[in-house]
């Protein structure tokens, strides 16, 4: 499956953010960060980018981070992983029936990717689904996410508006939209945990 190297050189602006976050602190993963979860998954969840104190420190999508924080607690809510999540990639956490992946593998200033760094990423999230035989549903966090999926499944975004709560059959995928789970739209209410659950729990009925 093609994925990223550890230096990968395709975003020059990623590529000077990430030799910035290596000299200021050696200890973190500092790279792309890499799918994690079942490779029998079922379900893929799609997030934005590696957060530069979250993924971008501990080498694990959503670790170490508040969005981590509600996305693995609502992944053993519903019986979607094995562990206790600690906040930190060596915490001995599994998924069972899905896998987390981002848009964009690096991660951005600011945590706003620009559209070049998303066009160039595209071919990796392509590549993770195409890996994922057994995979008939997908989570999308926020419309970067949802859109970046919509065109790896060869679909246009114009053609399948992001909506929270909103469901997509793309061939024989089935999408499903939820705001992304950040500090800032759970401190302001844009997304509740009730909410969020709810988009969970909608894919899992659906699968019966």
């Amino acid at each position: 499956m093609q994925q990223p190297t550890r230096d990968c050189p395709l975003c020059p602006r990623l590529v000077a953010y990430r030799a910035t976050n290596r000299l200021e602190n050696p200890d973190w993963y500092n790279g792309p960060a890499p799918s994690f979860g079942d490779d029998d998954a079922w379900l893929l969840i799609v997030g934005l980018a590696p957060g530069r104190t979250g993924a971008n420190r501990t080498g694990r999508p959503f670790t170490g981070d508040w969005a981590g924080d509600l996305l693995y607690q609502t992944l053993a809510r519903f019986d979607l992983s094995d562990g206790t999540y600690a906040a930190h990639a060596g915490d001995g956490l599994s998924l069972k029936g899905a896998m987390i992946t981002n848009a964009v593998q690096c991660a951005p200033p600011a945590n706003k990717p620009e559209p070049s760094e998303i066009a160039q990423c595209a071919p990796f999230l392509k590549a993770q689904i195409a890996a994922l035989t057994s995979l008939t549903s997908l989570i999308c966090l926020g419309k970067i996410s949802h859109d970046a999926t919509v065109r790896a499944l060869g679909a246009k975004p114009s053609a399948y508006k992001f909506a929270h709560g909103a469901v997509h059959q793309i061939g024989d995928k089935t999408l499903y939209d939820s705001y992304h789970c950040s500090r800032y739209n759970t401190n302001t209410g844009r997304l509740t945990t009730q909410m969020f659950e709810d988009v969970f729990a909608k894919a899992l009925a659906d699968r019966g």
